[in-house]
């Protein structure tokens, strides 16, 4: 399958009836054709390589990238304690790729304000709201951080739900007001604990 999903991602038409060595060597061949340099496979916390189809999507990694001259990189969360790096096909994962630890972005120098900076601006870009204001997100960076503690899927969270209400309620804008009635999503919830109380206290006040 995870050949089939290569292919694709490309737009490399399948034929009706195909095996997995077929499909995996059209896909290799074309990335090579295309002059294919970096190759990027997410979620990979969901890899069990200790069951029949987490083994066989391992060794087709492994080949495809013997195969393309081109950078893996594997993302995925908690994948240290996921058992990848376990017996020969966690070993043989081991013996490839580096580990890279990364952590939410941090908000206390300058250079780290910039690119959390950049971040909310990039999103803000993404945004298709008729009324919303170029540069609103932007100017909100430092409450951003504060409520998500940094984290993409948490901003990513927090802004696309005040979009949807945003779209549902007819403002077809963001700011901070719309914001705050978001309820954050847990990661953002565990990692800004303090505020969360503070939160759940004004909404038990308010419901009193």
């Amino acid at each position: 399958m995870l050949a089939i999903e290569f292919a694709r991602f490309i737009g490399l038409p399948l034929p009706s009836r195909y095996s997995q060595v077929e499909v995996t060597n059209e896909v290799c061949d074309l990335l090579c054709t295309l002059g294919c340099r970096l190759v990027l496979i997410d979620e990979l916390q969901n890899l069990d390589i200790g069951t029949r189809v987490g083994a066989e999507a391992s060794d087709q990694i492994k080949y495809v990238s013997e195969r393309i001259p081109a950078t893996f990189v594997l993302a995925g969360a908690d994948v240290e304690g996921t058992g990848l790096f376990a017996g020969r096909r966690g070993g043989q994962i081991a013996s490839r790729y580096s580990l890279i630890p990364t952590s939410p972005f941090g908000h206390k120098t300058e250079e780290q304000r910039s690119s959390w900076r950049s971040l909310v601006a990039t999103l803000e870009e993404s945004l298709r709201l008729h009324a919303h204001r170029a540069g609103t997100l932007l100017k909100l960076s430092s409450y951003l951080h504060d409520r998500t503690g940094g984290m993409i899927g948490s901003l990513s969270h927090l802004v696309r739900e005040a979009a949807l209400d945003a779209i549902l309620d007819g403002s077809e804008r963001i700011t901070r007001a719309s914001l705050e009635r978001v309820d954050p999503d847990e990661s953002a919830e565990q990692q800004n604990l303090p505020r969360a109380r503070r939160r759940r206290t004004r909404i038990e006040k308010r419901t009193a």
